[in-house]
């Protein structure tokens, strides 16, 4: 999984998660928990799926991003302004 990839996933992830915040009618801190919460179990899933390292070979993060801090918190920074806006748009809709 190449690191264009992971931003991709981690920014659709936000999107969906701002919707989310949004329903559930998140405010402040507690939106901003669900974010970094849920944007670490999907790092996590994708690290369990598709970057397992076989039972012979060493796991290598390197081979697919810049350093092994990429794949837990590229996505938390990257995805955070799509939430935001996600988030603040449905709970409008919602709470109007």
């Amino acid at each position: 999984m190449q690191v264009q990839t992971l931003a991709n996933l981690h920014n659709l992830t936000a999107s969906l998660l701002g919707i989310a915040a949004g329903i559930l009618g998140l405010e402040s801190y507690p939106g901003f928990l669900f974010y970094a919460f849920l944007t670490f179990i999907t790092s996590a899933l994708v690290y369990v799926f598709r970057v397992r390292p076989t039972a012979a070979a060493e796991l290598d993060t390197t081979r697919y991003f810049v350093s092994g801090w990429t794949l837990w918190t590229g996505g938390l920074i990257d995805g955070l302004s799509g939430f935001v806006l996600t988030w603040t748009l449905v709970y409008g809709l919602v709470r109007a």
